[in-house]
């Protein structure tokens, strides 16, 4: 049994980042700043806008959500987490909450124009089935768009404290909660797989630069998942304040993990009402 194969203890939001642990929305927050205007400029650019329905999975703190309702003038979103407190706490016309596991056999929300799912399927396992499955949640001519993390900082990449740190945190929560990323370029085969069409797929890279927001993201997600990036044996607590450090020092030079995103389309007849 290799290392991928082995049962994890945990998984994301209990074994590590707790929706409940104090800052977690902000941490969030920081992400949605490094990558919503990409995310939503790559959803409107597939149609969304008014008379579209939307399913948001995993949808965080609602930002991408709120952002189709409010710029892309979508009639509805239901944005579905396993804890929708944040969700909750911040409310808006068209915008609706749903608590539930998208793993779960019975998960069946509706049918949607658009689904979509950031940095969700990462964390799962059987994805190529969770992709079938989403792709039964389109409506006839409706698109599925998935994004995750793809890894620039390990294979290749000279060593630092940053990507000392990024190889510490990838193996920790592969271990800890079974995030892989390394699948990731694989998802226009398994959207092809899926049965649809129109299949293509892009990466962006936000700068990793001194004070950024997605430096100030890696910086605490790794003061979130010391335990399981230290049990790994490849850092400690010093190396990881030192990357903290080298994150925001003039002499940082390095890539950030992209994020790729690719889409498919249901070939049914018929489609979204046009934008």
């Amino acid at each position: 049994m290799g290392v991928r194969d082995r049962p994890v203890p945990g998984h994301y939001g209990t074994a590590v980042f707790p929706p409940g642990q104090a800052g977690e929305d902000e941490r969030i927050d920081l992400g949605a700043l490094a990558y919503d205007d990409v995310t939503l400029a790559r959803l409107r650019g597939l149609g969304a806008g008014p008379g579209w329905t939307c399913l948001e999975l995993g949808a965080g703190t609602g930002s991408v959500a709120r952002r189709l309702l409010r710029e892309a003038g979508v009639a509805s979103v239901l944005a579905v987490d396993r804890d929708v407190r944040f969700l909750a706490s911040r409310p808006l016309p068209g915008l609706g909450t749903l608590e539930a596991d998208v793993c779960d056999p019975g998960f069946d929300p509706g049918r949607f124009h658009l689904v979509h799912a950031r940095f969700v399927l990462m964390h799962l396992p059987a994805r190529q089935h969770l992709i079938n499955s989403f792709s039964e949640l389109l409506l006839p001519g409706g698109v599925l768009v998935l994004s995750d993390a793809i890894d620039l900082t390990s294979a290749i990449a000279p060593e630092t404290p940053y990507t000392r740190a990024m190889g510490a945190m990838w193996r920790g929560l592969r271990e800890t909660i079974g995030t892989d990323v390394s699948w990731t370029p694989r998802y226009p085969q398994l959207l092809r797989t899926a049965g649809l069409g129109s299949v293509a797929a892009e990466i962006h890279v936000p700068p990793l630069t001194p004070g950024s927001p997605i430096s100030r993201f890696w910086a605490q997600t790794w003061e979130r998942a010391a335990t399981a990036m230290t049990s790994t044996g490849l850092v400690d607590g010093a190396a990881i304040d030192e990357a903290v450090r080298y994150l925001d020092s003039p002499d940082c030079a390095g890539l950030s993990p992209g994020m790729i995103t690719a889409w498919g389309r249901h070939a049914g007849t018929g489609g979204p009402a046009p934008s």
